[in-house]
């Protein structure tokens, strides 16, 4: 313990890509120093691949396979899971808490990470934080797909035909990457799982998109988003342009020119921000991001730095502007993050983050994409199987590609899987012993007996 005490630590906020690729790059750096301690905290013990949640919801791949756990992706990094209470810059120290154990825990650092990403902003909105569902998470994906398996289990059963429609609509708030993937996921999914509930045969879902812009997926151009509305609407999907949610309660999605949309599940995929616990930081910040120079250092707080989606990190090919958080750009600067901060500990200059986006791709339902890679322009099923293709190369560990290329694969065969992912614990019963009642062990005995008598 002694000798783990003496060791310089670097302390990474954020299991995201941005925190863990920072410990596995530094990891690489490190791997003959004895003297140095990698550590990072996470609330999850997992690293999320986000491009791939609307597949989640979708049930087009199993909700395990695109999530690396940290501990087996991090062999030599000390992970440690809770909530960060607390940053105190002045004297080095980090606050952690986590629930099961009760009390909080201090860890002091030589070199911080702030990696902690963003959370989702419902903008004071009405009803939204109480009714609203969000796909930041995977346990967002799974109470997606839970919600919509739910919408045809009630509407099969429903006999009142304005209800059995308003339990089949389904309004996503946001029409960048995030919305527009979900809403194709989510309209394929009760279109295609309809077929097997006999009660539903001649109706449609209807999937609503709505969003202030003047096009949907604005990062691709007008070009190809004139091309993703055109084919979502070809599937039933309704796009409401320069339209923005103003409120839900739960049955009705307001929208700010008046209109009303009956519906029991809203989506809402249209804006993040920052953790609050980055504001009670003294460093500048604008919008709530933390600002850091182009070598990802944080100005004035000589050992701390940061990067990825709780950052703004100037963008020298657009002066003036900053580097989008997008999951490409968190794994480049985590590269060059851990080479500033070993050359940091080496005494030597850090080199700025310099890079050029290298494409843009999103899926947008039944085997059709839109996508932009080094200037060119796909769409269709071309670009679809670029998504494909490319997001499975980036995804963490050989084990993780190789079962969703499995359940893709599975998925052009069959048809996608009803099955609900129960989050609740199974009904329980505790009642005085009779007679009548047979114990665990007794059912055990008695279930053994029958399978040795039937083989």
């Amino acid at each position: 313990m002694e000798a783990l005490a003496a060791k310089k630590r670097i302390l990474i906020l954020g299991g995201g890509f941005a925190g863990a690729y920072t410990a596995l790059h530094l990891e690489k750096q490190l791997a003959s120093a004895s003297d140095f301690e990698i550590m990072l905290l996470s609330r999850e013990n997992f690293v999320l691949f986000t491009p791939m949640l609307h597949e989640v919801a979708g049930a087009d791949v199993s909700v395990t396979d695109i999530v690396q756990p940290l501990r087996k992706m991090l062999r030599r990094t000390r992970v440690g899971i809770g909530e960060v209470e607390a940053i105190d810059l002045a004297r080095k120290r980090v606050r952690v808490r986590h629930s099961g154990l009760g009390r909080s825990f201090d860890f002091a650092y030589d070199q911080l990470v702030l990696a902690l990403g963003t959370v989702t902003n419902f903008y004071h909105t009405p009803g939204l934080e109480e009714h609203a569902l969000t796909m930041k998470t995977l346990g967002d994906a799974i109470l997606v797909r839970n919600r919509v398996i739910d919408a045809l289990e009630l509407a099969d059963n429903q006999l009142n035909e304005t209800e059995r429609k308003t339990t089949l609509t389904v309004v996503v708030a946001g029409a960048g990457f995030a919305g527009i993937e979900t809403a194709g996921a989510v309209n394929d999914f009760l279109r295609d799982g309809m077929k097997f509930y006999p009660n539903l045969k001649g109706n449609n879902p209807q999937v609503v998109v709505a969003d202030p812009g003047d096009h949907i997926l604005p990062e691709l151009g007008i070009s190809l988003g004139h091309y993703a509305q055109e084919r979502l609407g070809r599937r039933g999907v309704e796009i409401r342009l320069k339209t923005k949610v103003a409120g839900y309660d739960g049955k009705e999605v307001a929208l700010d020119d008046g209109t009303k949309i009956a519906t029991h599940m809203l989506i809402w995929t249209a804006g993040v921000t920052p953790t609050a616990l980055l504001s009670t930081l003294p460093c500048a910040k604008q919008r709530g991001r933390i600002v850091a120079n182009d070598c990802l250092q944080v100005p004035d707080w000589p050992g701390v730095w940061a990067l990825g989606d709780c950052a703004l990190v100037p963008d020298p090919l657009n002066p003036g502007k900053f580097y989008p958080p997008t999951a490409q750009h968190a794994i480049r600067q985590a590269a060059v993050l851990a080479n500033n901060i070993v050359a940091a500990l080496r005494g030597q200059a850090p080199q700025p983050f310099k890079f050029k986006i290298i494409g843009l791709l999103a899926t947008i339902g039944r085997r059709h994409g839109v996508a932009e890679i080094f200037g060119w322009q796909f769409s269709g099923i071309i670009a679809w199987w670029l998504w494909r293709a490319i997001y499975l190369s980036k995804l963490p560990g050989l084990q993780k590609k190789v079962r969703v290329a499995l359940d893709w694969t599975l998925d052009l065969i069959f048809s996608k899987d009803l099955v609900q992912v129960p989050t609740l614990r199974s009904p329980t019963l505790s009642e005085a012993g009779d007679s009548s009642t047979v114990s665990a062990n007794e059912h055990g005995k008695l279930k053994n007996q029958i399978g040795d008598t039937t083989s």
